[in-house]
């Protein structure tokens, strides 16, 4: 498996450089998860790497295949400077290992909430997982492995969380989208939600 955490940290490095820091967390049971640190000019991305190593398996499948299902990093962005950021390499770890302890399967359009603010000060403690494929290209596997795919995460507020539990992660993005919503602001306030 160390294959395959060597080729997503390289197509990590190929579409948003070298990191310039990183850190790694294990909890009881898992693997060990590592959050890589990329700067990008006024943006700071944070991407997981070891999420991937394992699939993800239905909750309800009485034995986890080892080889096939889907496998995924999670990125997260943010404008540097307006916030201690760096504080949310613990929390995107325990999003990460959520797979492993919990047995969720993180896919686009879920809610991913870590019960407290995503760094100190955040108006944030969960994401919506948004679609792959953009920022870092899928990764695809030897067959019958599934791609990797990296999952950005968009920080919600505890209204827009709310929101988009009755209305979908689909409305819930045309709201920001409508309202010109930087979702890289780290101290945004909650979109107009009427």
């Amino acid at each position: 498996m160390g294959e395959i955490l060597a080729l997503v940290e390289a197509r990590l490095r190929t579409a948003l450089g070298e990191p310039d820091a990183r850190a790694a967390v294990t909890f009881l049971g898992t693997d060990r998860i590592e959050v890589l640190r990329f700067v990008d000019g006024d943006v700071v991305r944070y991407a997981t790497l070891g999420m991937s190593v394992q699939p993800m398996a239905d909750p309800t499948a009485v034995l986890a295949d080892p080889v096939k299902g889907p496998r995924a990093e999670l990125v997260l962005s943010v404008r540097a400077g307006l916030a201690d950021t760096d504080k949310v390499l613990r929390g995107l770890a325990v999003l990460a290992a959520s797979p492993q302890v919990e047995g969720l399967i993180v896919a686009p359009g879920a809610s991913l909430d870590l019960g407290e603010p995503l760094w100190p000060g955040a108006p944030f403690s969960s994401v919506l997982v948004a679609e792959s494929g953009g920022l870092v290209e899928d990764l695809e596997l030897d067959e019958p492995m599934e791609p990797v795919r990296f999952l950005p995460l968009l920080p919600m507020t505890h209204n827009e969380a709310a929101w988009k539990r009755v209305r979908g992660a689909q409305e819930l993005q045309e709201r920001w989208l409508s309202h010109g919503t930087d979702l890289r602001d780290p101290l945004r306030a909650s979109v107009a939600l009427d």
